[in-house]
């Protein structure tokens, strides 16, 4: 059941623009966010200007980002599905339309499990910010997302292995927070090293995603865009940089991040990397006339497989230990020396990832799923993930949760799925004698 109260609705403020009257819109804008705007729209380290249509794409994302986490979820009937109006200014309008009333719609329903209403209106002229000046060879020749995870780190290994003659800029668009900043600057630098090796240039695109709390305190802790927001960042990049794909890394496994149970599919699946999402992402960008595709190359790839790829291009298992996954990490919750809980979900695929692909796993984490002090709450993920292990997983199971792409063959995704359930079983094996001898 969703909620049928007024939705909530958001304007998006621009230069010298007004907010319409009476109570209904809530300003957001810049002030939003913590990096200004010079920084976040990337204008002082990309060769060229964006066109049109990548500013407008950037603006509808934050502008999704920051209604997101503005709206609380608790007032809906089912506590969760949200209606949600937006404002933006864009370039195009018109262009705009057919996008907004369809694939832009769509998939920011897939990303957040919301209705979402979007108009656009036209983009009133502000100050131009003309992009740094740089010659050719500064210009990327490949853009990629990296998080500072273990499949964006394997990704980023490999490309910066490959001879660096004829393959140009590799650029690597990264967003951090400052409790775990250093997990990124320790990960890039294995990266900067296997680049080094190879002769491969490397670029780093750096900018914080923290809301600044300028429109009002954050009413969710969910964040469902987040992905949309960094996928359009480097759509942009790329788009200034004239380079025709974004890669966006995630193993197969967990861009279909399949519910370990009906009551997980919305509250505890994000959809960021999810093929479906990809191919709305895409659609919107070709419907306003745009030249770049949005891909997942770790797509048919288990966490395992993603982890020997690591390892095989030359990076260290020293750096891939210092990686972060965790859904929860323990810093952002209390002063601790660990970044990875080792308990939630993408814990332990972690976990799973790297026995299957190295046979050990080096990474300190905060502690284990069979800890005998551990609560209720943070096991549950353990026990989902058992039970969910316990049954069969069919393509009905894979095209009941999230539809794929129209001509998407489901046979290929359902061998990854279950090539990682016997990575997890595995580990689920492993644990219980390590737990076993620890006794």
């Amino acid at each position: 059941m969703t909620s049928a109260r007024t939705p909530c609705s958001f304007w998006w403020l621009n230069h010298n623009s007004e907010l319409p009257p009476g109570p209904a819109w809530h300003p957001i804008g810049t002030a939003g966010f913590e990096e200004t705007e010079g920084r976040i729209t990337g204008h002082h380290s990309l060769r060229g200007p964006a066109p049109a249509w990548a500013d407008d794409l950037l603006r509808l994302s934050r502008a999704a980002f920051l209604a997101d986490k503005l709206a609380s979820r608790k007032a809906t009937e089912d506590r969760w599905t949200r209606r949600l109006r937006l404002s933006v200014p864009a370039s195009d309008p018109d262009r705009w339309a057919a996008a907004a009333a369809g694939p832009l719609s769509s998939l920011l329903r897939t990303l957040t499990g919301d209705l979402w209403e979007i108009s656009l209106r036209p983009l009133r002229p502000a100050p131009r910010q003309e992009p740094f000046p740089a010659d050719e060879d500064w210009c990327a020749r490949e853009v990629a997302l990296f998080s500072g995870g273990l499949d964006s780190l394997s990704w980023a290994a490999r490309r910066a292995a490959e001879s660096g003659d004829g393959d140009g800029v590799l650029l690597l668009v990264t967003f951090t927070e400052k409790k775990v900043e250093h997990v990124l600057g320790n990960v890039y630098a294995g990266v900067k090293a296997l680049a080094r090796q190879s002769g491969r240039e490397l670029r780093r695109l750096t900018l914080a995603q923290t809301n600044s709390g300028g429109h009002g305190k954050e009413a969710e802790h969910s964040s469902r865009p987040r992905g949309l927001l960094y996928a359009a960042t480097a759509v942009r990049a790329a788009a200034a940089d004239r380079v025709d794909t974004v890669q966006v890394p995630e193993n197969g496994q967990l861009a279909l991040n399949p519910p370990l149970s009906a009551a997980r599919s919305a509250a505890l699946s994000t959809r960021s990397v999810h093929p479906r999402t990809l191919h709305l992402l895409n659609a919107v960008i070709r419907t306003v006339g745009g030249s770049v595709t949005v891909e997942n190359p770790l797509a048919h790839l288990t966490k395992g497989e993603v982890c020997r790829a690591a390892v095989r291009a030359g990076l260290p298992l020293t750096v891939l230990a210092q990686s972060m996954s965790c859904g929860a990490p323990p810093r952002q919750r209390r002063p601790v020396p660990y970044v990875n809980c080792g308990v939630c979900f993408p814990c332990l695929v972690r976990r799973s990832g790297l026995l299957a692909g190295t046979g050990t796993d080096p990474t300190p984490y905060e502690t284990t799923p069979l800890h005998p002090g551990l609560s209720s709450e943070r096991s549950k993920h353990w026990h989902a993930l058992r039970n969910w292990l316990g049954r069969d997983y069919t393509v009905f199971d894979l095209i009941g949760d999230v539809p794929l792409p129209p001509g998407t063959p489901a046979g290929n995704w359902l061998q990854v799925i279950e090539s990682g359930r016997e990575e997890l079983r595995a580990m689920v094996r492993w644990a219980q004698s390590e737990a076993a001898g620890a006794a």
